[in-house]
């Protein structure tokens, strides 16, 4: 099974089948932290020697601000030219504020494979652009809340090529992890019909890649 987002050891990880895929960038909360162009450079040289690593998490941010700060929208701009110039897989970071980062990210989707609209909550309008974009949708454990009803009108709305499950935590427990990442998928399956085979074939179209053998436990 697919863990679409996840934290460990300071990276930002996907783990499919329990083969793991790191993701490389600045997250926009550190963007007072850091100059845009250095972190392009820093980016372009990590990118060149790994070719399987991914962009991310990177975004616009604006949980505590009226208006996305402008360091924000350099930051997201310069690392969204390096995956689209060398061509990776980008996750995307929106809190409060994902019309904007569509509006930001339009002008890369021709050049970058494909985005993970990771943990998107808005309501379905988006949806349509999203998806125009070569985007997919993580669903979070944001499902589980009974409470929670908006959220899950909008999970139910997702086309099942374009869904993955992510538990975005950050803990070295793998089984608190697992576990959580298997309550997840059994709400959203329960919601949408997705499958494990499903859920696994939208990963590899987002990583442009192959699935690998499913690892078995004796």
């Amino acid at each position: 099974m697919t863990n679409a987002h996840y934290h460990c050891g300071g990276e930002t990880l996907l783990s499919m089948n329990g083969v793991e895929r790191r993701f490389c960038g600045v997250h926009p909360w550190r963007a007072e932290e850091v100059r845009a162009r250095e972190t392009a450079a820093a980016l372009r040289t990590a990118l060149e020697a790994d070719g399987e690593l991914g962009v991310g998490e990177i975004g616009l941010d604006r949980l505590w601000t009226k208006a996305v700060p402008a360091a924000q929208r350099e930051l997201f701009t310069a690392q969204l030219e390096v995956a689209a110039q060398l061509r990776r897989p980008v996750v995307l970071h929106g809190a409060k504020c994902w019309g904007e980062v569509v509006k930001a990210v339009r002008p890369f989707a021709a050049a970058v494979p494909a985005f993970l609209f990771h943990g998107f909550s808005r309501s379905d309008g988006l949806l349509p652009e999203i998806f125009a974009l070569n985007g997919f949708v993580s669903v979070g454990r944001a499902v589980l809340n009974d409470h929670a009803v908006n959220y899950r009108e909008l999970v139910r709305k997702l086309p099942l090529d374009r869904i993955l499950v992510e538990t975005d935590d950050d803990s070295a427990d793998v089984q608190s992890r697992d576990e959580t990442l298997a309550a997840v998928f059994a709400k959203t399956a329960a919601l949408t019909g997705l499958t494990e085979t499903q859920l696994d074939a939208n990963a590899a179209a987002f990583l442009g890649t192959a699935l690998p053998e499913r690892r078995f436990v004796v």
